[in-house]
């Protein structure tokens, strides 16, 4: 275990030439990052992950219902005692087999049985209104406007690596770590969606690259990189919530901000300001080593995220001008599934329709023809 540390945590591989871990330790006089401090953030992300729960389950949703945002939610899943027995106890998504089983058992078509379990699924996902969590981002990158390095980000390489870490950056990297962290686990409990892996790899992304940029002490560029990517959050949820509230001048004047905001500091300034630093400014006064490659190519994978995220702001964008109003979101809370009908269920079996999962009354396999909000963090 202790070669496997050693070979971890190979100072050749994390820091520049001649540089060691020894000379980064905490001193009377210098704090700096240490690896260890980011253990914090997992028990952090635990407890904001069960604020949300706690939050959505109590405070949100009661709101929702009473400003009647809720209304046109998940549909309930009919009672039937058979199902909620194999839905609690066995499980909650069914295999071929035992859909057949069911289907034999109730004199229902598979299909039918696919939408209940569908429909119980999403009662249990969270509710809508669930913004609130991006704001704390704004306000804690405000702090940071004051810094030298935000307007000349030669700054952020000058004196490298013995750049003392003071305390507002320290707690805003845990800070931002926990809330990527709880992101995380709230992504593999929640109803998948259809983007579930390009979210995945965005959040193993912008966790790896706040733990490279802080073990190795970019704190500074990584201080940047947060705070432009946090600037652009709570406008799209706020969209969302006026979407949901059937505010629609309201939505569309929010998600218009937004769109104006995220494409033009991803394609704009992230790669004009921030790649633009890491790629050349720091070639040229620190030079390159190998965790300096390894944080330049997550930084280009997020901008190839962001090249994806602003296609599909433009394409709703394009959309919203044709029909005249920002369309519901592709992925919406409602479970994204193959086949979507609201037909009450029959009383005989169609067993030839349960295998074509295609929408046949309007071809979009189930999903709404409205442009994806891209649930970006």
């Amino acid at each position: 275990m202790a070669g496997i540390l050693a070979w971890f945590w190979n100072e050749r591989f994390w820091l520049p030439h001649n540089v060691t871990w020894a000379d980064l330790k905490n001193t009377d006089e210098a704090t700096f990052p240490q690896a260890e401090d980011l253990y914090l953030a997992c028990p952090l992300a635990f407890c904001i992950f069960m604020i949300r729960l706690v939050f959505e389950r109590f405070i949100a949703r009661p709101c929702a219902m009473g400003l009647k945002i809720q209304a046109n939610g998940p549909q309930k899943a009919q009672s039937n005692a058979i199902l909620e027995k194999v839905f609690t106890a066995i499980t909650k998504h069914p295999d071929e087999k035992r859909l057949e089983g069911l289907s034999k058992q109730l004199d229902w078509d598979v299909r039918t049985i696919q939408r209940w379990f569908r429909q119980r699924r999403n009662q249990e996902k969270p509710s809508k209104s669930r913004s609130g969590f991006y704001l704390k981002e704004v306000i804690c990158s405000l702090d940071f406007l004051q810094t030298p390095w935000l307007w000349n980000t030669k700054e952020c390489w000058y004196n490298y690596p013995y750049q003392p870490l003071t305390v507002d950056i320290h707690y805003y990297y845990i800070l931002e770590l926990s809330f990527y962290l709880s992101l995380l686990f709230s992504q593999i409990t929640d109803i998948r969606r259809k983007d579930f892996l390009i979210m995945f790899l965005h959040h193993m992304a912008t966790i790896s690259l706040i733990t490279f940029s802080y073990v190795n002490n970019m704190a500074r560029v990584g201080t940047l990189v947060m705070c432009l990517h946090d600037a652009a959050d709570v406008l799209i949820e706020a969209a969302k919530m006026a979407n949901y509230a059937k505010c629609q001048i309201l939505c569309n004047l929010l998600f218009a901000m937004f769109a104006i905001l995220f494409i033009s500091s991803r394609l704009g300034v992230y790669p004009v300001w921030i790649l633009n630093t890491t790629l050349f400014e720091s070639w040229e006064i620190v030079g390159p080593y190998p965790s300096w490659w390894v944080f330049n190519l997550l930084l280009i994978l997020l901008q190839l995220l962001h090249s994806f995220w602003s296609y599909l702001i433009v394409k709703t964008v394009c959309r919203a001008i044709s029909k005249g109003k920002v369309s519901k979101d592709d992925r919406s809370d409602i479970e994204s599934s193959s086949d979507e009908d609201d037909s009450p269920p029959p009383s005989q079996k169609h067993h030839s329709s349960a295998t074509n999962g295609t929408n046949k009354n309007h071809g979009t396999n189930g999903f709404l023809t409205g442009g994806p909000y891209p649930d970006e963090h």
